[in-house]
C-alpha cells in the first residue's frame, strides 16, 4: 500500500496555461496520469488538446502552471524528459525523399542504435504496420494512410516509458485503425504509458482506462469511460415482449416495481430509466409470474457520444449566456 502511494505519476500537471495573442488556448489544465495506462484526452477541434500535449512533450513553453514526467520537471529539465518520451503528432515527420526503410533506419541511428540493430528494428516495424511490400518505394508513391503508419512506426523505434499519440489514427482506414489499436494495447502490456488525444469517441471508449474531456482549454470532466457515461445520464432498461397484447401490462408492472416512468418505443418494446439495478431481478420474476413473456432484455449505458455532446454543449451554452 505504501508503494502504491509513493508511486510516481507518469504525468502530473497543475494549472497549465498557454496564450496565443488574445486566445487563451489552455486555461488551467490539471492532469494526473498513472503509470501503465492508456489515458485519453478527448475534445472537439480547437479545444486545446494538442497544445497540452506539446507543452508536456517539451515542444512548447507554458505561460503558467507546472508539469512533471515521472517526477522530472518538464520546463526545468526538458533534456531529461525527452529521454523518457516518444511523440507522434498530427502531421508526418518522415522524409519525402527517402524510402520507408531508409526513414526508419535513420530514426534508429539518431536514437543510438547501430546500423544492424536499426535495420532489424525497421524490418520489424514495417511488418507490424503492414508496410513491408512498400519498404523500398519512395514516399511519393505512398497514400496518406501509408505515410501516417510510417510516421507512427518511426515514433516506436525505441519504446519509451511514456508515449504521446496526438490523434494517431486520423486519416487511417478502419482496418489500419484496428491494427494500431492492437499496437497501442501491446505497448501498454509491455511497459509503456500512453497519452492519446482523439476526436473519435469510439477510439477513446475502446482504448482508454481514463479520459479527460477538454473544451475551451479546460478539463470539463475526468474519469473512467463508465464514470463519464454516468455523468451524461442514467442507464436505460429495454424490454421486448413476445406479444403486443402483453406490452401495456408489462409497462404498468415496470412503472410499479421500478417506480419510474416507462415508455413504449414500439408495439412490443418498452424502455425505462434504470436507477436501481437490484430491482431488475424482482421485475423479471414478476413478469414471468404474471405470464408476460419476454423476447429480449438489454441494458444500455449512455454512449461517449452523449457525454461529448451533453458536456461540451452545456459548456458552450454557459459561455454564450
Amino acid at each position: 500500500m505504501n508503494q502504491e502511494k509513493s508511486r510516481v505519476l507518469a504525468v502530473e500537471a497543475h494549472g497549465l496555461v498557454k496564450v496565443f495573442g488574445d486566445n487563451r488556448a489552455v486555461d488551467g489544465v490539471d492532469l494526473s496520469v498513472p503509470q501503465g495506462v492508456i489515458y485519453g484526452v478527448l475534445g472537439p477541434n480547437g479545444a486545446g488538446k494538442s497544445t497540452v500535449i506539446n507543452m508536456l512533450a517539451t515542444l512548447l513553453n507554458a505561460d503558467g502552471g507546472s508539469a512533471k514526467i515521472f517526477g522530472h520537471d518538464v520546463f526545468a529539465n526538458p533534456q531529461v524528459v525527452r529521454q523518457l518520451i516518444g511523440v507522434t503528432g498530427q502531421s508526418a515527420t518522415v522524409d519525402e525523399l527517402l524510402s520507408a526503410t531508409e526513414n526508419l533506419v535513420i530514426f534508429g541511428r539518431l536514437l543510438g542504435l547501430n546500423h544492424a540493430a536499426a535495420t532489424k528494428r525497421a524490418d520489424e516495424l514495417l511488418e507490424e504496420f503492414d508496410l513491408q511490400d512498400a519498404a523500398r518505394k519512395p514516399l511519393g508513391k505512398f497514400s496518406g494512410g501509408m505515410r501516417r503508419r510510417l510516421d507512427l512506426a518511426a515514433s516506436l523505434i525505441v519504446q519509451p516509458p511514456l508515449i504521446f499519440l496526438d490523434e494517431p489514427t486520423t486519416g487511417l482506414d478502419p482496418r489500419t485503425r484496428n491494427q494500431l489499436w492492437e499496437t497501442i494495447r501491446r505497448l501498454v502490456q509491455t511497459g509503456s504509458t500512453i497519452v492519446l488525444t482523439t476526436q473519435y469517441l469510439e477510439e477513446a471508449d475502446q482504448l482508454a482506462d481514463r479520459i479527460a474531456l477538454i473544451d475551451h482549454g479546460r478539463v470539463i470532466i475526468e474519469g473512467t469511460p463508465d464514470e463519464l457515461k454516468a455523468a451524461a445520464g442514467v442507464t436505460t432498461l429495454h424490454l421486448g415482449l413476445k406479444s403486443e397484447e402483453d406490452a401495456d401490462s408489462a409497462k404498468e408492472l415496470v412503472e410499479k416495481l421500478l417506480r419510474v416512468a416507462a415508455i413504449k418505443t414500439g408495439p412490443t418494446d418498452i424502455s425505462a430509466p434504470m436507477t436501481d439495478s437490484d430491482s431488475i431481478t424482482d421485475l423479471l420474476i414478476s413478469l414471468r409470474s404474471s405470464g408476460l413473456h419476454l423476447a429480449e432484455v438489454s441494458v444500455q449505458k449512455p454512449s461517449l457520444d452523449e457525454v461529448f455532446l451533453a458536456l461540451t454543449g452545456a459548456q458552450n451554452m454557459e459561455e454564450g449566456n
